[in-house]
């Protein structure tokens, strides 16, 4: 989840189209307010009620998870950063779908693309999480498709793979280039004018924080977009190391453990048999080869 949340921090003092629409630009700039917001918030909480209940979980159990989580994070962190129906919803008593088809459900769903072992149950849990709030069809459409690519990603698609099951299966348009995007993009709030262009700059970008880059550049509801594209990214790329302190140095302790906890215990990386050992991630050396094996 680092991926979405390094994208929320850098993307977030662009948003509203504040910035040059360039990809030169300080990453960590002690200039700005380079912070997490709701986004990385809504990421956490779904992430949390999914290790709660556990992978298993149907439904009806699932989704009082997501709701209960959200509800509870958004009453403590990012205050007053949520839309005016969401933050409705999260004072509710009862809350309910409200048939939104906002960009909020594409951005918070990057655990779910990690955490499950086939990619039709990842489209299941991804559907269930926008349900609870973004029960319309683009809102659906845009988490769905969301983690999809990070499932595929992770499991060492390739780009083009990728690219042709976002069209074929969700219908969105990939066809235009980052350069062709950039001049008329603007700040816009749907799935279906957020997602198609974070995607673009996934499939532009050359490593993760190119990516990044790529991504701030085009400006418009710049830490979401950012924060989806960075979140494919990290499944496609990783993420460095010098990145993910920056992320840890800006985040609450409550948060550091879950991301901890997520990457030991639900984050689901496929073992390829390679020699030499160092072929394999870190985090997989640490976790299951010893010191005498390396």
């Amino acid at each position: 989840m680092y991926g979405a949340i390094l994208g929320d921090m850098i993307g977030a003092p662009y948003e509203f189209d504040r910035g040059d629409k360039t990809k030169d630009f300080i990453l960590f700039n002690p200039r700005k307010w380079i912070r997490y917001t709701d986004d990385s918030v809504m990421t956490l909480a779904i992430a949390k009620a999914i290790m709660l209940v556990g992978t298993d979980a149907d439904e009806r159990t699932m989704k009082a998870a997501f709701v209960d989580c959200m509800q509870d994070f958004g009453g403590r962190y990012a205050q007053g950063e949520y839309g005016g129906r969401f933050s409705g919803w999260l004072k509710s008593s009862n809350p309910q779908p409200y048939g939104s088809f906002g960009n909020g459900s594409a951005m918070r769903v990057s655990a779910v693309g990690w955490m499950f072992d086939t990619l039709e149950r990842t489209r299941e849990v991804a559907r269930w999480s926008a349900e609870v709030t973004h029960n319309h069809l683009e809102g659906i459409k845009g988490a769905e498709s969301v983690a999809s690519a990070i499932f595929m990603a992770r499991n060492r698609c390739t780009k083009d793979e990728i690219k042709e099951y976002i069209i074929s299966e969700f219908g969105y348009d990939l066809s235009r280039t980052c350069d062709e995007i950039r001049p008329t993009y603007h700040h816009v709030e749907s799935c279906q004018e957020t997602v198609p262009e974070a995607i673009t700059a996934f499939l532009e970008g050359e490593d993760f924080e190119d990516v990044i880059r790529t991504a701030v550049s085009l400006g418009g509801d710049c830490d979401t977009l950012t924060c989806i594209a960075g979140s494919i990214a990290e499944a496609f790329y990783g993420v460095p190391d010098s990145m993910k302190a920056e992320a840890v140095k800006r985040l609450d302790k409550e948060f550091i453990d879950i991301l901890d906890k997520f990457d030991r215990d639900f984050r689901l990386i496929p073992l390829i048999y390679v020699e030499p050992i160092e072929y394999f991630p870190k985090e997989i050396r640490d976790a299951y080869f010893n010191e005498e094996e390396q």
